[in-house]
């Protein structure tokens, strides 16, 4: 799918549920701003507001693109910044914390990622802002939350909060290092789910009140919330990884790797007949489940990778899903790029490069899909300040010369 494309162009008249919700998103980096871009996906209009020198430091990131003005933008920005416009304000200087303020009024949402009392400590905390603009909802998304914490003076990436979540000691092995972020952004990503569910009850709950409330959401909470087999397991006697007597292991097949997984009687007995020994579903020595285990590496895995020896590691997990056992194949990076699947579910946005690079930089699709949506069309990631003077001037009437004079101060640029 490529940028300006429609999906589900039938519903394009239906509009989106968050149109007419605005957004002013004091945002880096990725947490909030995947919410922010999801929220817009949503139909939501979202402003993204940056410092004047450098803006969010996800454009620091690499790799990177270089945009027209050669100025690097960094892969975290662009996948998380589509459709949004960009202002640049230094939230320092008084007349841009103003500037903020008076744009708070205008808007649903307000939110920021920034470490735990940053924005208070420069007067566009919760309190500042819901004086100002009481209607608005105001999302914070940091490592700790907004309570108080005693990891409050830590700064945390997404990293940080997975393994203080033990996910990393639940799955790391003997004297080995931990492995550190296993699945990208999931911290972050994990965080901006949560935080767009919070944002859209709490618009919700204003419907009824008039009232906005503040989000509080702290990314370690989310990530305990998504590791829940941490705190459960250990809660019920497995410690150090054990998942119990389940098959849920990796076996080769003649091009790679796929996954099988087995709980339940019925399901191993399927399994067994499929790779040609339906008498082991009653063998003694799988009698229980933990049998499975305690003879997975000397029985069973000799058998399942000799079965799938002649087929490759799709052709094993469609016939395993034939006879009703769960297995998937370990895709590497071009094989998930080039999957049939995910091109049917839009699920890759093609960004051309404004740098003369002919490969598109591919950015995650929409995994919310709605009978009566439309996806699309997205825009290009906004360039650094692009839409200042067009949104202080529509929004707050500044005229050229209140805009030169703001930006001759270093309010704005």
């Amino acid at each position: 799918m490529q940028l300006g494309d429609i999906a589900n162009a039938d519903a394009a008249g239906s509009g989106k549920p968050l149109d007419g919700v605005r957004v002013l998103a004091l945002e880096q980096m990725q947490s909030l701003p995947w919410a922010t871009q999801l929220l817009g996906r949503l139909g939501a209009e979202v402003v993204k507001v940056e410092h004047p020198k450098g803006g969010d430091s996800g454009r620091g990131s690499l790799p990177a693109m270089a945009d027209p003005d050669g100025r690097r933008v960094g892969a975290t920005f662009l996948r998380n910044n589509l459709s949004k416009r960009s202002i640049c304000v230094d939230l320092k200087h008084p007349d841009g914390r103003q500037l903020v303020l008076d744009l708070a009024g205008r808007f649903d949402v307000v939110c920021e990622n920034f470490k735990a009392g940053t924005l208070d400590r420069l007067g566009l905390g919760w309190d500042d802002v819901h004086a100002a603009a009481p209607q608005a909802v105001y999302l914070s998304v940091s490592g700790f939350g907004a309570s108080g914490s005693p990891y409050d003076r830590w700064p945390a990436y997404a990293p940080i909060a997975e393994a203080m979540s033990g996910i990393y000691e639940f799955k790391r092995q003997g004297d080995e290092p931990p492995l550190v972020a296993p699945m990208g952004g999931l911290g972050d990503i994990g965080s901006g789910l949560f935080a767009v569910i919070g944002v859209l009850a709490a618009l919700r709950q204003r419907d009824a009140t008039g009232r906005g409330q503040r989000v509080d959401i702290a990314m370690l909470d989310a990530l305990v919330a998504i590791c829940d087999i941490v705190p459960n397991f250990w809660s019920m006697g497995l410690r150090n990884g054990d998942l119990g007597p389940l098959i849920m292991h990796g076996f080769r097949a003649s091009d790679g790797w796929f996954i099988i997984q087995v709980g339940r009687e019925p399901h191993f007995a399927k399994l067994v007949e499929a790779i040609g020994h339906p008498e082991w579903a009653d063998d003694p020595r799988f009698a229980e489940r933990q049998g499975w285990i305690d003879h997975l590496d000397s029985v069973l895995r000799p058998a399942i990778e000799g079965w799938a020896s002649s087929r490759t590691k799709v052709e094993a997990c469609d016939d395993l899903a034939a006879v009703g056992v769960a297995a998937g194949p370990c895709f590497s990076d071009e094989e998930v790029v080039h999957d049939e699947h995910v091109a049917a579910r839009h699920m890759l946005v093609e960004v051309p490069r404004t740098d003369d690079v002919d490969q598109p930089v591919l950015v995650p699709g929409n995994p919310i899909k709605l009978s009566d949506m439309a996806e699309g069309p997205e825009r290009r990631v906004p360039w650094l300040g692009e839409h200042t003077d067009d949104v202080l001037g529509t929004e707050l009437g500044l005229d050229a010369a209140a805009l030169a004079a703001l930006r001759a101060t270093g309010a704005i640029a």
